[in-house]
């Protein structure tokens, strides 16, 4: 079956733990596929701590298209360290064409820092690094991938990935913000960061609540299906489904670690 015979679009949630890898799932990756009638084409949201390793049971690291960085905290993009290995020393020789990499300003520094002994140079051979813009869309085969500046200690976007007519929305990182009405707006599957508890976690501008999640995709309008990630494995997921199912009208689902979606 290709993934045009489901939907268009659909996503493998590689890991779904916030702030660092748990016993259960390693720390944020989503793969990405679409079909455009000629072969099926890979993108991945973020390659936290653990995921490369989970990653490898759904796909070879040589076939992912893009990768899209949501922010550079080592839970969203510590494993490119070992996707650099997977290129540069491969026992079939290196892969010579760089992996297009989007992310923040600071990305390409950021690559090469985690790499100690790298050269910017050497690791340019292997990823072809591009900073994002609010609101700027970037094409990768079938995709159609638009960054939203949101709510975050330090410069984070999340996607709005569309794809044969539809639509996923990934919040990254985030509290309340008005980015996330566009975002997230019409959108089949909403992943949405859900690391904060109610009466528990008081700071804000660092992440959402489940409740403050349920509630961003109600006012944004249109979206038919909520799914909460980014729980740190000291949280009960079940405490975020409740606290977004009192807001929420339909179903509450939690990101699964190794499910594949459709959307």
């Amino acid at each position: 079956m290709t993934v045009a015979d489901n939907r268009g679009m659909r996503v493998t949630i590689v890991g779904c733990s916030g702030s660092f890898a748990g016993p259960s799932s390693p720390a944020s990756s989503y793969l990405v596929q679409a079909d455009d009638g000629e072969r099926t084409w890979n993108v991945l949201l973020d390659l936290g701590s653990g995921a490369l390793g989970a990653l490898q049971r759904h796909l070879d690291p040589a076939a992912v298209d893009a990768l899209f960085l949501s922010h550079l905290h080592p839970d969203h993009c510590s494993d490119v360290t070992g996707l650099y290995v997977t290129r540069k020393y491969r026992p079939e020789g290196e892969l010579t064409v760089p992996l297009p990499v989007f992310g923040p300003k600071d990305t390409a520094d950021q690559l090469v820092r985690m790499y100690h002994g790298a050269s910017p140079d050497e690791v340019a051979r292997h990823f072809e690094v591009t900073s994002v813009e609010d609101g700027a869309v970037v094409e990768v085969g079938p995709f159609r991938i638009t960054p939203y500046a949101v709510n975050h200690p330090v410069e984070a976007y999340g996607y709005r990935v569309e794809a044969g007519g539809r639509v996923l929305a990934f919040t990254g990182d985030t509290d309340s913000c008005d980015a996330l009405g566009g975002l997230l707006g019409g959108a089949d599957l909403a992943l949405m960061d859900a690391a904060f508890v109610e009466g528990r976690d008081e700071t804000r501008g660092i992440h959402l609540t489940a409740a403050r999640a349920a509630q961003a995709a109600l006012d944004a309008g249109g979206v038919e299906r909520l799914m909460l990630t980014h729980l740190p494995p000291w949280n009960d997921p079940e405490t975020a489904r409740a606290e977004a199912a009192a807001v929420w009208t339909g179903e509450v689902e939690l990101a699964d670690p190794d499910a594949t979606y459709d959307v």
